[in-house]
């Protein structure tokens, strides 16, 4: 079994919510970025020490929030020893709009891994893109890259759409899933 963290800030407490859903699907631990951008203490131990970092943060004005962004600078420490090459990543991202330019903030996870050296984990689940599609379907909002969250901005945090947290659950099992297989 694959040690995997979920590195994520939140804002508002929705992405809290969908870090909870993807550590548990993970099988892994949970680890916040705080509101002026920092890591607890034994937070950088923890991801030196993870076999899969999932990356989590808001979009806010089309980018990750600025908390994650510090958190993301700060990372230039472990890139400088390639401390994390070879890791496993996956990322999500919650807005409150269905499009809300997530898949930017994506890419923007997408690539810290990549300059990581990591090997990034797509979400691999096809899109509910029928007609008949419901927000309670399992990628309804049709992510390739990683996970996409859509949260209302009048919605709180038990109200994020089922098929959001259930596609969470699935994403974090299948990044944990291909950690382990490459630990082997």
């Amino acid at each position: 079994m694959s040690k995997t963290i979920v590195v994520y800030h939140s804002g508002y407490g929705h992405t809290k919510r969908v870090a909870e859903y993807v550590s548990e699907g993970a099988g892994g631990e949970l680890l916040a970025i705080d509101a002026d951008g920092n890591l607890p203490e034994g937070g950088w131990e923890k991801l030196a020490a993870a076999d899969a970092i999932i990356f989590g943060a808001p979009t806010y004005m089309g980018s990750p929030s600025w908390q994650f962004k510090k958190f993301a600078d700060a990372t230039s420490k472990p890139w400088f020893g390639r401390a994390w090459q070879d890791k496993v990543f996956g990322g999500f991202t919650n807005s409150a709009s269905f499009n809300g330019d997530k898949q930017v903030s994506l890419i923007a996870l997408q690539t810290l891994a990549s300059q990581h050296g990591g090997i990034w984990v797509s979400l691999g689940l096809p899109p509910a893109n029928t007609k008949a599609a419901q927000r309670t379907d399992i990628n309804n909002l049709g992510g390739s890259v990683g996970l996409l969250v859509q949260s209302p901005s009048d919605a709180s945090v038990e109200e994020i759409p089922q098929g959001d947290l259930d596609t969470a659950k699935a994403y974090g099992k299948r990044v944990a899933d291909i950690a382990g297989r490459l630990a082997k």
